[in-house]
């Protein structure tokens, strides 16, 4: 997991994991498009678990182009398969 950064001319944004097994950490995430990403999907482990976060609000943004910068994201649970 990274440390907070800005968007750049490559597309990327800060995610902000608020709540659930990950709670405090964040990563660069791409935009989808102009678009932060609505879900997020973080291996937990090498037998297939991952954690699911989900949009909650975009928390900042980028002065120069106003696109998004850091967005917080929700646990929405595991998946297994």
């Amino acid at each position: 997991m990274g440390a907070m950064g800005t968007t750049t001319a490559g597309g990327t944004y800060t995610a902000k994991l608020i709540d659930g097994p990950l709670e405090g950490k964040t990563l660069q995430a791409a935009l989808d498009g102009s678009e932060p990403q609505g879900r997020i999907e973080i291996p937990a482990n090498d037998r297939g678990k991952r954690y699911i976060y989900r949009r909650a609000e975009i928390s900042e943004f980028a002065p120069d182009s106003g696109a998004p910068s850091a967005v917080d994201y929700r646990y929405f649970g595991a998946d297994f398969s």
